[in-house]
């Protein structure tokens, strides 16, 4: 069994029954389910949701995306070994932990393999919801340049690079491309302050103005319940990104909850706490492969210039990457995981087959 045989590079043709476009995103492939699947399921598993909503199957990738391109390694090597399976069960394992301290549901209602959760549909928050308890990576680098407002929060003088912040910092971007908010350029990813979300809570697809202090108060307590968790296993929370959005439950109320994935090596930094503790940052997430391509190839403004895109997309699609670094970066990810979990993270020889073959067997999904 090759190593590369173990990877699930493309998730997107797996023989699901939908009726729409099967989504496919940088890692996860989302299939919608049929009226009629959707209703049985919630009928037959009893999930908590209104009898009609509609209902996806979400399969993760091993893919692994870096400035906002998919890389690949040597040897047929289309993805990271354990990688899916990691972050899925580092979200598991956070949300587990969201429900047991009364935090706000996730829109995961199932998961029947390592790779895959049954989730409800979503109205999305359109919001990065950004959470810094330390100053690094972009936010330092616009420190250093003299910027000392940041996503409208003045930032005293005299901070250090990979040091802790005066406090917790909430500093949002916008989830996509948002037309016609003043002050707000229409761009993906762009920062955005708390008075500009307020003035144009519609448009960031806010049910009520309300709702703004109540994601900052999710968003706040779920980061110090995995800040406390990871500082027990000698880990740093630096900082994360959460995402936000609403659901009705099978009373018919409407509740914010949280969506896509949590705490993860992709879409947080985790420090090593005694490598931090002696003078040293050693990642436990997706930044130690971005800080490796930022040195591997001699021009990495390709990587942090956005208007060298073209170039950027011609690099990863041209160049395969040495395989020792695909590894590392999977033992990264396995690592991580088993430390949060407490469990081994076990690879499947052949993951496509064993998600057919469950979601045929246990949920009647597979055409």
């Amino acid at each position: 069994m090759s190593i590369a045989n173990q990877v699930l590079a493309v998730n997107d043709d797996l023989p699901i029954r939908t009726n729409k476009p099967v989504h496919s995103g940088k890692v996860r492939s989302v299939y919608w389910l049929t009226e009629e699947d959707s209703r049985r399921l919630i009928k037959q598993k009893g999930y908590d949701v209104a009898e009609d909503a509609p209902l996806a199957i979400m399969v993760i990738s091993d893919r692994i995306s870096a400035f906002d391109c998919i890389w690949h390694g040597e040897g047929g090597l289309k993805g990271v070994p354990g990688k899916g399976a990691a972050l899925n069960a580092i979200s598991n394992h956070w949300f587990q932990l969201f429900k047991d301290n009364h935090l706000a549901d996730s829109h995961i209602l199932d998961i029947p393999h390592p790779f895959v959760w049954i989730v409800q549909k979503a109205k999305p928050v359109m919001i990065e919801a950004i959470c810094r308890q330390y100053i690094t990576g972009s936010m330092w680098r616009a420190y250093e340049k003299g910027e000392r407002n940041f996503c409208g929060i003045a930032l005293p003088e005299g901070l250090g690079k990979d040091k802790i912040l005066p406090e917790l910092l909430i500093t949002p971007s916008t989830k996509g491309i948002l037309k016609g908010i003043p002050n707000v350029p229409e761009a993906d990813d762009v920062n955005v302050s708390r008075n500009d979300i307020e003035a144009n809570f519609q448009a960031f697809n806010f049910s009520s103005a309300k709702d703004i202090p109540h994601y900052e108060k999710l968003l706040k307590e779920g980061f110090k319940v995995i800040s406390d968790a990871l500082d027990s296993v000698d880990q740093i929370f630096v900082d994360t990104k959460f995402e936000f959005g609403y659901v009705n439950d099978a009373a018919g109320n409407e509740k914010l909850i949280y969506m896509d994935e949590v705490g993860t090596p992709d879409s947080s930094r985790i420090w090593d706490k005694k490598e931090y503790q002696a003078g040293n940052i050693v990642e436990n997430s997706k930044e130690g492969f971005r800080q490796f391509l930022l040195n591997y190839f001699p021009d990495p403004d390709i990587l942090l210039n956005k208007n060298r895109m073209d170039e950027r997309f011609a690099l990863a699609k041209e160049n395969t990457l040495p395989q020792e670094e695909i590894m590392k970066i999977s033992q990264t990810y396995l690592s991580i995981a088993e430390k949060i979990t407490g469990k081994k993270i076990v690879l499947s020889d052949d993951p496509k087959q064993e998600i057919i073959d469950i979601l045929k067997k246990d949920y009647d999904l597979i055409v």
